[in-house]
């Protein structure tokens, strides 16, 4: 039988793509992925930031609330990111359809992958669409 495949945030797996170019890389991440075909993705990359990048906060909202254009994703600078953090999380989203994945292991408290304190966009994005996300 074939193992089961998920999508994991690539700094988790020990990549350097995190906003300041360095990993967090987690044992009880790579724990869980033993049991699976595991794929890195990182949504920030994927939607066209560079590495390393100023940090991003959601500002008025969640995820849900920047893909209804309701709520932004803006860095330090005051750059409004939410262009960029929405087409990353299509591009996840995109991947996740053609690999048939329904579960996907995030980085918690990014402003893409995290699902607490509230879901950034590429989590909101994935559970609007039916699939599992667990943060890390």
């Amino acid at each position: 039988m074939p193992q089961k495949k998920c999508l994991v945030s690539a700094c988790l797996t020990g990549l350097c793509t995190r906003y300041d170019g360095q990993s967090k890389g987690c044992p009880s991440c790579l724990q869980q992925l033993r049991a699976y075909h595991w794929i890195p993705v990182c949504p920030e990359q994927l939607g066209g930031l560079p590495t390393p990048r100023p940090p991003a906060t959601l500002t008025n909202g969640d995820g849900h609330a920047v893909l209804a254009a309701m709520a932004r994703v803006i860095d330090r600078d005051g750059n409004d990111l939410s262009p960029q953090f929405i087409r990353g999380a299509f591009m996840v989203l995109a991947i996740a359809r053609a690999q048939n994945i329904d579960l996907c292991f995030l980085k918690s408290g990014s402003p893409s992958c995290g699902l607490d304190p509230v879901p950034g966009v590429t989590a909101a994005l994935l559970l609007a669409h039916g699939i599992q996300v667990v943060s890390f």
